[in-house]
């Protein structure tokens, strides 16, 4: 329900949802350790599965979303924050799934009914991090 509620207040709030959700999720600010560990982890964010990015360490990233270098510098944190909630909000047609939202899925496996992939402070944590990435590869 609270996903459903923030989608919610962002499309009442006059444009708002274009630009992003501002307020952040939980009271306690995101961390960047806690949200990249979250970012390379395969079993909690899953994010490498489609996005690569400045992580050395991690075989294997993948290349169906864009590339996280320097999206703290292209995207502000209450453009990540719409993003990682539900990117659906900008593109209905991504294939990016609603990190915090349960409206409007299909084929939804009996474990994942009525949950949310990561909790409020996960997004936050994620959020924290990405916006971290704000160098540009070099070239």
């Amino acid at each position: 329900m609270w996903a459903g509620l923030v989608l919610a207040s962002a499309l009442t709030a006059g444009g708002a949802l274009a630009q992003g959700l501002p307020e952040p999720l939980p009271a306690l600010p995101g961390d960047p350790v806690r949200g990249r560990a979250i970012v390379e982890d395969r079993q909690t964010g899953l994010c490498l599965l489609c996005h690569s990015g400045p992580f050395p360490d991690v075989p294997f990233q993948g290349d169906l979303g864009p590339d996280l270098t320097g999206v703290g510098a292209r995207l502000d944190p209450a453009e990540l924050r719409l993003r990682m909630v539900d990117s659906r909000a900008i593109n209905g047609d991504t294939i990016m799934p609603p990190y915090f939202s349960r409206d409007g899925l299909n084929r939804v496996g009996d474990r994942w009914t009525g949950e949310t992939i990561l909790d409020a402070q996960q997004i936050e944590d994620v959020i924290a991090f990405l916006a971290t990435l704000t160098q540009e590869e070099s070239e």
